[in-house]
């Protein structure tokens, strides 16, 4: 499936521009082109997959592609002296959650992407973003105001847009690309709570393990279809692309600042709508490029949101800690800081 947050090197939970407040237009503008990039190689990813998917069963296609790809990240890993190393048993146990996560999301998101148009299938992945928001405030307590609830229930209506259940050749595959909307959002909130000691080749290279593992295990139940040379280096492919959507998504998040370089992840819906008219002849309607036009300004917005809250409350810490330096003599608040403090806690309420 397609990875929307994934970061195969350094540490796990790396951020966009962590470390680097000071990030030049020229930095960002590369960071934009490399998220591009990234985005197109995860959808020729996909591409590849479906065209597999003619000749092979799912889980056939994802033992094949799991080979590629863990041989690729296992080099990596190899390299970069993250290939064995002992874990924490809160890790073992956060990391066995982003598992199932990821092997929920795969299953469900290819049960899809193989039954229905490309574009449709990448469409409602686009309520990521939303649905992230929504459970970090529901699972992980974070804040959110009625702006960015608005912004859920707007892109809310999108998804139902594209999806449509009961109109006329309602394709009912769409709900397993809604569950893996689901399994995605359990991977990305799980995965905040991975140490920071913990390499992200190392979470990248057990997930891609798991996988495969999956994949072969399931495989009696369909059965082993031959392969085909045409299939192989599509499965081939699709590893290749797999990676280099990898290492592209990496520079683009840590050349670039996160609310610059991540709303360009919105090209993916380009490239999957262009592949689906050139590649599969699947051209979508009116409809699904609505809603997909809702989902797009409505997680936009989000990341603007997020981004904005996020220097308000780094501002907000620098002032506190110029006022820990201050006096009681000399400080800004003068003789009234309990109200001074609840004017700052309702100006921040009503910003939410």
């Amino acid at each position: 499936m397609t990875p929307q947050n994934s970061n195969p090197s350094g540490r796990a939970g790396y951020s966009a521009s962590a470390g680097n407040t000071e990030v030049t237009a020229a930095e960002n503008f590369k960071g934009a082109a490399f998220m591009v990039l990234s985005q197109a190689t995860f959808v020729f990813n996909d591409a590849l997959m479906k065209l597999a998917s003619a000749d092979l069963s799912l889980f056939q296609t994802i033992f094949l592609r799991g080979l590629f790809t863990t041989f690729f990240l296992g080099l990596i890993a190899w390299r970069a002296g993250a290939l064995f190393r002992p874990l924490p048993m809160a890790d073992r146990k956060i990391l066995a959650l982003r598992v199932i996560g990821e092997v929920g999301a795969t299953l469900c998101y290819l049960t899809a992407l193989f039954n229905m148009p490309i574009a449709n299938s990448t469409a409602i992945l686009q309520a990521l973003p939303l649905a992230v928001t929504l459970g970090a405030a529901l699972f992980l307590g974070e804040t959110v105001g009625w702006r960015r609830y608005s912004a859920i229930a707007v892109g809310f209506i999108g998804v139902m847009i594209i999806v449509r259940p009961g109109a006329d050749g309602f394709n009912a595959y769409s709900f397993w690309a809604l569950a893996a909307v689901v399994f995605i959002v359990l991977r990305d909130l799980v995965t905040k709570k991975i140490s920071n000691d913990v390499p992200s080749i190392y979470v990248a290279l057990l997930t891609s393990i798991s996988l495969t593992v999956t994949a072969a295990v399931l495989l009696p139940t369909t059965g082993w279809q031959p392969v085909q040379a045409v299939s192989l280096g599509y499965l081939s492919g699709a590893g290749c692309f797999l990676m280099i959507g990898y290492l592209s998504v990496i520079a683009a998040m840590r050349m670039g600042e996160t609310a610059f370089v991540s709303p360009f992840r919105y090209t993916i819906l380009l490239w999957a709508i262009l592949l689906g008219v050139f590649v599969f002849s699947e051209l979508p309607d009116f409809w699904t490029i609505v809603g997909s036009i809702i989902l797009v300004i409505t997680g936009g917005y989000t990341f603007y949101r997020e981004n904005k809250l996020k220097k308000r409350a780094e501002a907000q810490k620098a002032s506190s800690q110029k006022k820990k330096d201050i006096p009681d003599s000399q400080d800004e608040r003068g003789i009234w800081p309990e109200k001074t403090e609840d004017l700052e806690k309702a100006e921040e309420l009503i910003n939410r």
